[in-house]
């Protein structure tokens, strides 16, 4: 059985886990950062929490005799991407990453596209609007500044410290959520525009959508740099990889 750690933290990784789970001739575990506080349940072997940087997975990769890595994390989790880079080149272990194609804007689309959250929140501007914000959790930090805005804040989980910003509606729902059901939200909201990640995928597209019905501005933060190894979009790619780096019997 070939010994496969798959680093998860997105619908990819779950599709992957699956996958695997059906065959008997991969002994896989599926690594949460354990930043989400209740991830779906998987069909394989589950650690969840950091290796402690790339020297850390480097000696887990190693103690525990993975044969091959498959970073199928979240396009945006880029530290753990350099992470496994490293871990992998020092213990000459086989790396892929298993992602979703970017996002790009079609005909009716009214996108800024920005590098950064900093930026995001600079592309606001000073006038007072309604910002629809679905960039997770852990970046509402970067609009404490600008709080001149009214918020509508979507979470899978709960936001601490909302009390910072000075006018937001929380919104704690799980999608996928299709276009009608966006556009409604926007509309009822009275939002001026979208700032999403380009986080790409059909499961969150409907925003993007929504938006362009409604003719609203989208500010996007664009995807960090690529992670420097090779990365595919579809499962099969990476069981057909897979196959190709087992290690003879």
């Amino acid at each position: 059985m070939m010994r496969v750690l798959i680093l998860g933290g997105s619908s990819e990784a779950s599709v992957l886990a699956r996958r695997i789970a059906e065959r008997s001739d991969f002994a896989a575990i599926l690594s949460h950062a354990g930043r989400t506080m209740s991830p779906a349940q998987a069909p394989i072997a589950v650690r969840s929490g950091g290796f402690g940087g790339a020297e850390g997975l480097a000696l887990y990769l190693e103690s525990e005799r993975i044969e091959a890595v498959v970073d199928a994390t979240h396009p945006f989790a880029a530290q753990i991407s350099r992470n496994a880079a490293q871990a992998c080149a020092q213990t000459n272990i086989p790396l892929l990453g298993f992602s979703r194609p970017a996002w790009t804007p079609v005909e009716g689309d009214r996108w800024s596209e920005v590098p950064d959250m900093n930026a995001a929140v600079a592309a606001l501007g000073e006038m007072p609007r309604t910002v629809f914000l679905t960039v997770g959790r852990l970046s509402l930090s970067a609009f404490e500044s600008a709080r001149q805005h009214r918020y509508v804040v979507r979470t899978i989980e709960e936001v601490d410290g909302a009390q910072r910003f000075s006018r937001v509606t929380l919104i704690r729902a799980r999608g996928p959520f299709d276009a009608a059901q966006e556009e409604n939200l926007m509309s009822r909201e009275g939002v001026d525009v979208l700032v999403t990640k380009n986080s790409g995928g059909a499961a969150s597209a409907g925003k993007l959508v929504a938006g362009r019905r409604l003719g609203l501005e989208v500010v996007m933060v664009q995807r960090p740099a690529p992670p420097g190894f090779p990365v595919v979009y579809d499962v099969t790619d990476v069981l057909d990889w897979l196959e190709a780096h087992r290690p003879p019997p």
